[in-house]
């Protein structure tokens, strides 16, 4: 079962566990992660599921669709570009011990 490191801006951190074939957003959501609020329920077309990807791990994550780059520069306040919509990130063994940074436009 993959985990994931979520820190807040303010260096608060939530480890949790998380089935492989859930996303980020669904790790983050059942383990009430504050910050990621996932208002349309993981359907990449609203932004508050935003999350960074750690330097660390980007090379190992898939990259974001075109229509998700598209909605992170359309709606995410302070991206940058490890930014992800946690929601499109499906989690696999391989990415056991993932982090996951939060902006603070998202407390």
């Amino acid at each position: 079962m993959p985990s994931v490191r979520f820190i807040e801006h303010n260096e608060t951190e939530y480890l949790v566990q998380a089935e492989a074939g859930h996303s980020v957003m669904q790790a983050a959501t059942s383990n009430l992660v504050p910050g990621i609020v996932a208002d349309c329920g993981g359907a990449g077309n609203c932004a508050t599921c935003h999350g960074y990807i750690d330097e660390a791990w980007i090379d190992r994550v898939p990259p974001p669709s075109e229509d998700e780059q598209e909605m992170i520069e359309a709606g995410c306040m302070h991206s940058q570009p490890n930014s992800r919509l946690t929601c499109q990130v499906v989690l696999t063994r391989e990415l056991d011990g993932l982090v996951v940074r939060l902006p603070v436009s998202q407390t």
